[in-house]
């Protein structure tokens, strides 16, 4: 491919979501520019994590030139709350929405290869409609399996018709990709399992952004800011919602309420913060906060003893949770909750603690040990930081990944 054929990417987060997908297909879309390739991205409006229309993006199509990407905003349904039904209604209005402007999009430029991020899985075919038509290859790149999560999260009855025909139309789907790529080798197993050819498997991880690795970070504005005194800081920032099982932090924290040397902060947005508040009413030791803006990141962090990352047992390999790269760069030991060989365990022993899923008294005892055990901790958080440069380096994946999608595609004879 030269540098000249221009790529299509359909994925309804983007920048300026500063949490879960957005920000990784960003990095993709502008590593892609910055190595030759033209790129148009067909994007929703910006809602994530809050699932709320940020301000300014209001209104129907919009194309904008964003760090040298030509960005299409398409309009779609936004749900307040987003259970199982209202969230696959937000998920086919983007689909909808977006085919018009793919198909605009691709006769202008005459995409090589289009790239669509999944979820939405209901843009795939929107992806396999504009690549049939204009001669391009087909991508689809899986962030999670949003079928098996909805219905390991309750978001959907597995029992019934519907998430039956889903699971149909998601092996059609993703066996009609010339290239499958996802984030872990655990997933890449699982799309083999789902009927793709191992060949046409990559796996692509999402990266840590090591700017949020600074040596110079402290934590200190944030614990005059916050009371925080002396007391060691307990940490889970990121979405709330259910893949997470993040109730077990309340838990855990109602276990060790004797500690007086530890606090429990949560910062975040997400259709369960309010539950999770109501879960921690009367709790001295627990904080929740908002996300907090990019440039601070590296301060949040730093003020972590110890980083919380729990999972619920039958989100196992479904999704790697793209948090846990930054967690691992910022030099603190993580207490995951994970059972044994899924890819969230593999990647945190050696690096913190892994305790079994659900097990809040567990998951207490390994945030205490770490505590009690300074030693260790600092072992742990010199393993995560060294394996954070070394597997999940921003500069290296991005390289790899766009260099596989130059590879895929085809110069188009004009």
């Amino acid at each position: 491919m030269t540098s000249s054929v221009p790529v299509l990417l359909i994925g309804v987060n983007y920048a300026p979501e500063p949490v879960g997908i957005g920000p990784y297909t960003t990095g993709l879309a502008e590593a892609l520019v910055e190595a030759g390739r033209p790129v148009t991205v067909i994007a929703g409006q910006p809602y994530y994590p809050q699932w709320r229309a940020y301000d300014g993006y209001g209104g129907g199509w919009r194309r904008s030139m964003e760090r040298g990407v030509g960005v299409v905003r398409c309009p779609h349904y936004i749900p307040r709350n987003p259970g199982g039904l209202k969230r696959i209604v937000h998920l086919a209005s983007y689909a909808l929405t977006a085919l018009p402007a793919a198909l605009a999009a691709a006769w202008r430029a005459r995409p090589g290869v289009v790239v669509v991020i999944a979820p939405a899985l209901l843009s795939v075919p929107v992806g396999w409609v504009v690549a049939r038509l204009f001669g391009a290859k087909l991508w689809v790149h899986v962030q999670d399996f949003e079928v098996d999560a909805a219905m390991a999260t309750g978001l959907v009855d597995a029992r019934g018709f519907v998430p039956k025909l889903a699971l149909w139309v998601e092996r059609v789907i993703l066996r009609a990709a010339d290239r499958v790529s996802t984030i872990s080798p655990q997933m890449c197993a699982r799309l083999v399992e789902k009927g793709v050819a191992p060949e046409r498997v990559i796996e692509a991880r999402n990266w840590a952004n090591l700017a949020f690795a600074r040596l110079d970070a402290t934590g200190n504005d944030y614990r005059r800011d916050w009371n925080l005194g002396d007391r060691k800081v307990a940490l889970y920032s990121g979405n709330i919602a259910n893949k997470q099982g993040i109730e077990i932090i309340i838990e855990a924290a109602r276990l060790l309420a004797d500690r007086r040397d530890l606090v429990f902060v949560i910062c975040g947005e997400g259709p369960n913060r309010a539950r999770l508040a109501q879960l921690a009413e009367g709790l001295g030791n627990v904080q929740l906060h908002d996300l907090q803006p990019a440039e601070k990141v590296a301060d949040l962090l730093a003020l972590a003893a110890v980083h919380l990352l729990p999972q619920i047992p039958d989100a196992a390999d479904l999704v790697l949770p793209s948090k846990l790269a930054n967690m691992l760069g910022s030099g603190r030991p993580v207490v995951a909750t994970a059972a044994a060989g899924t890819g969230l365990a593999v990647e945190v022993e050696g690096a913190g603690l892994v305790t079994p899923p659900g097990d809040a008294r567990a998951f207490a005892e390994g945030i205490a040990q770490l505590l009690d055990h300074p030693e260790q901790a600092q072992v742990f958080g010199e393993e995560a930081r060294e394996r954070a440069r070394t597997r999940w380096g921003r500069d290296a994946l991005l390289q790899r990944f766009v260099d596989a999608i130059t590879t895929v595609a085809q110069p188009r004879v004009r």
